[in-house]
């Protein structure tokens, strides 16, 4: 959000290394190749807008309901391709899946640095709904598994999570250096600024295709898996019927709307916090170094207590930092005070990402409907991002400045507060009939 997480045997090429030796160098470059490649794939629909909100919506010369309607067309096209997308790794390489959707995506922002109009940015983010997904999302999610072999899926996707965010950090860090000091200026001439952002997207392009390149040499040629392990229609409707599935997913659409919240940030920070736009998108990337270690302590925690109870109580946090930030003053004396919650938000956030889907244990969800499972939880749970950017934008928009904001953090607090709430009935230990919970 997405975002979007979710889908056996040991990982080997015929020279690959066997599973007891985890950190043989070639299961070690696998794994920092999925890491570079699960973080790459996003750069280009979502770093970009994220980090560098103002720059973008200057260059492009758009509003945010207009680069929130772009979202709302990428985050269809990719609910679209998450069922399709997970046959296609159950029956062809993963490797050749993640090279090819790395290179498409690559593709794609040659055109965005052509700086096409709003019809143009729609059909782009359409077209990237399905590269990122269709044949890459259960690629991964499968490399991984393969690479975790069966005793260590829990290391692998803690691993996975907390390097894709150094990765994130890593990449914004340089494009922040990228974007120059010229853009320091109090005045900012259009066409340097343009100048500037082109250099961004082309070096977020360069990355993905770069990531694409490393899949095929590094990403172990895992053989495909028979037609027999795709999951069933009786093992969907089997999934439809559990209550806790779908506690579960509304879970994701409240943590991943958190995570879709940080988008706008960088925006914040220009037009409340008084920020010029390279201090905003240096803030915004500098926080996104929380992301490894929110994730990090969010399992921990989730391993001493129920998963179900440390979402809750993140859920919790995360509200009361926004709802600060929903009533906060634009006066230079709270300048601090709303820099550092807007960070403790971001980790709060990040805290959710790192284990949402490790409540699926304690969703108590039958092993055979695992895949259908994930399938749902999927596409119901990364909803925001047909839904959420439209709404964001038009609510900044109809208030600008403060007031829109305001707004804006109320609006995340409230989806907090529901998560909060989902997170504790998941947790709830059902008294009677738990077949049916």
């Amino acid at each position: 959000m997405p975002g979007h997480d979710g889908r056996h045997g040991p990982l080997m090429r015929a020279s690959a290394p066997l599973p007891g030796a985890p950190w043989h160098w070639q299961r070690v470059a696998a794994l920092c190749c999925l890491m570079l490649a699960g973080e790459a794939i996003f750069s280009l629909p979502f770093h970009i807008a994220r980090f560098f909100r103002p720059t973008v919506l200057a260059a492009f010369e758009i509003g945010n309901a207009a680069l929130g309607d772009a979202y709302a067309i990428y985050g269809l096209t990719a609910m679209l391709s998450y069922f399709p997308g997970g046959m296609l790794a159950d029956h062809w390489r993963a490797r050749g899946l993640m090279t090819f959707a790395l290179l498409a995506t690559a593709l794609g922002g040659l055109y965005l640095a052509s700086f096409p109009g709003p019809t143009g940015l729609k059909l782009l983010y359409g077209y990237w709904g399905v590269t990122t997904i269709l044949p890459f999302w259960a690629a991964l999610i499968r490399s991984t598994r393969e690479w975790g072999g069966a005793l260590a899926q829990g290391r692998a996707f803690g691993l996975l999570d907390a390097g894709r965010g150094l990765v994130a950090a890593a990449f914004a860090a340089v494009a922040v250096s990228l974007l120059g000091d010229g853009l320091l200026d109090a005045v900012i001439d259009p066409d340097a600024r343009s100048a500037q952002l082109r250099i961004v997207i082309l070096y977020y392009t360069a990355l993905t295709a770069g990531a694409g390149v490393c899949c095929w040499w590094f990403v172990p040629d895992s053989p495909a898996l028979h037609a027999a392990s795709v999951p069933s229609l009786a093992r969907l409707r089997a999934a439809l019927a559990l209550p806790r599935v779908w506690r579960q997913a509304a879970i994701v659409v409240a943590a991943y709307c958190g995570y879709k919240g940080i988008d706008n940030y960088s925006l914040y920070a220009v037009q409340v916090a008084d920020m010029g736009e390279v201090e905003a998108s240096r803030f915004v990337a500098n926080a996104a170094w929380l992301r490894p270690v929110g994730a990090l302590l969010a399992g921990l925690l989730a391993d001493r207590w129920r998963a179900s109870s440390c979402l809750a109580a993140l859920f919790v946090l995360a509200a009361l930092s926004y709802a600060l930030l929903g009533i906060s003053s634009a006066e230079p004396a709270f300048r601090g005070l709303v820099v550092a919650n807007l960070a403790f938000s971001m980790a709060a956030v990040y805290g959710l990402r790192g284990v949402y889907f490790a409540a699926m244990e304690e969703a108590r969800v039958p092993a055979a409907q695992t895949g259908a499972a994930v399938g749902l939880i999927s596409v119901v749970g990364y909803t925001p991002d047909v839904f959420f950017a439209p709404i964001a934008g038009r609510l900044l928009d109809a208030a600008p400045g403060l007031a829109g904001h305001q707004h804006y953090f109320l609006l995340l607090a409230a989806i907090a507060v529901v998560g909060a709430g989902f997170s504790l009935a998941l947790g709830r230990r059902p008294r009677l009939h738990p077949e049916k919970q």
